[in-house]
């Protein structure tokens, strides 16, 4: 069954309305940009969700060790590298980080790049912006991948079933698809999530 990611949560009204949905993983995003927690945040939405649901911390190019900690003082249980990371920065965080699983994110134009080594890919959409577009790319592009792969870009109630049906990604990731004016909202969670696992 395809799991279900609500990515950007940045409120503690946001983590209480995930928990009534109970997704599979939340994203908390560290790097800059509208949807930016800190490390204190990212704790206190922690401590708020459902310990059943898995956290993702979203990541560009920041310190591999920084990572590492809010992965071992558990905010994060597993790592999305969304900019230019290499396989050596990888390597470093799973090391200082006890093997926690890393997500690389692809970024999706009008053909498939090289894919990178990794133990789950995120395919999104190729923009200026890295993530919360709310666009969507060719999803027949990444048909046939094998390393298993969240799925993401222009994803919302409307669309995430054919999304499914067309690829089969392992998870379905989501944030501005569920937001009303920049905000997450809960009749969108909660109509996504049903949608997926409907």
């Amino acid at each position: 069954m395809t799991r279900v990611k609500i990515c950007g949560l940045r409120r503690e009204e946001d983590a209480r309305c995930v928990n009534d949905c109970m997704p599979d993983f939340a994203g908390f995003v560290f790097a800059p940009g509208k949807r930016q927690v800190d490390a204190g945040a990212g704790a206190r939405l922690r401590d708020i969700l459902d310990p059943r649901i898995q956290t993702v911390g979203v990541f560009v190019n920041q310190d591999p060790r920084w990572i590492a900690e809010l992965c071992r003082a558990g905010v994060v249980n597993l790592v999305q590298l969304h900019g230019d990371e290499g396989d050596e920065d990888v390597r470093e965080i799973k090391e200082r980080a006890g093997g926690v699983p890393v997500i690389r994110v692809v970024r999706v134009g009008t053909a498939l790049p090289p894919l990178p080594a990794a133990d789950y890919l995120l395919f999104d959409t190729l923009a200026a912006a890295r993530g919360g577009t709310g666009r969507s790319f060719d999803w027949g592009l990444v048909r046939g991948v094998r390393t298993p792969f969240f799925l993401a870009g222009g994803l919302h109630p409307g669309n995430v079933a054919r999304a499914i049906a067309a690829v089969r990604p392992a998870c379905v990731d989501v944030s501005s698809g569920v937001e009303t004016q920049g905000v997450k909202d809960p009749a969108k969670i909660a109509a996504f999530v049903e949608r997926v696992r409907g």
